[in-house]
């Protein structure tokens, strides 16, 4: 079990999956969240959590004000586990008198990332797992660039003993946070000129 940190639903658990994944520490999830509140408003924002595990990334914003989270990851056990922490996130959510909605998708990041270009989201969570290449990683951001707005904000997080991805245009590196072994990546839309 984890729980979320803060927001409407702040002390509920919510359960991580068994195997197969690597969830963000609370410790880390705290400080990834202490950073995103200096530089990004939550009031109901669009997010993605890509390779979110638990969800408890994506359902973290959710809590903090976000009004729509879409969860995608190719675990079916992950995605039943978003699907039952949605509900309880959402509820508590709800119970405040907002109006919010969560989508578990059971897909692969690159499949959701083929046919998303037509959603527009305000934060992105990419965590994928430590073993997944830069390369791919890249890939996968080359994407996401066009999914995102002028003003979104795109958290990596990273294995701190893997080298910096090189980061895709439009993103620029705005802020970089390391905790032990996680190193976490915040990224923002280069303005053009």
């Amino acid at each position: 079990m984890t729980r979320i940190v803060a927001g409407d639903a702040g002390g509920l658990s919510i359960a991580v999956p068994d195997s197969g994944t690597r969830p963000t520490s609370d410790r880390v999830r705290e400080a990834i969240f202490s950073t995103l509140d200096s530089m990004f408003d939550f009031d109901d924002a669009r997010v993605v959590d890509l390779f979110a595990g638990s969800g408890a990334l994506g359902l973290e914003a959710l809590s903090r004000g976000a009004s729509d989270v879409t969860l995608v990851d190719k675990s079916p056990a992950a995605v039943g586990l978003c699907a039952a922490n949605g509900r309880i996130v959402a509820a508590a959510c709800e119970a405040t008198g907002r109006s919010v909605s969560v989508h578990s998708l059971p897909q692969s990041v690159d499949a959701f990332l083929a046919h998303a270009a037509q959603r527009e989201f305000d934060l992105v969570f990419l965590d994928p797992p430590y073993d997944l290449d830069n390369g791919a990683l890249e890939r996968s951001l080359g994407l996401v660039a066009s999914m995102v707005h002028d003003d979104a904000v795109i958290v990596v997080e990273r294995s701190s003993r893997d080298a910096e991805p090189s980061w895709p245009l439009p993103f620029i590196v705005e802020r970089v946070k390391t905790y032990g072994e996680t190193t976490v990546y915040f990224l923002e839309v280069e303005a053009t000129a």
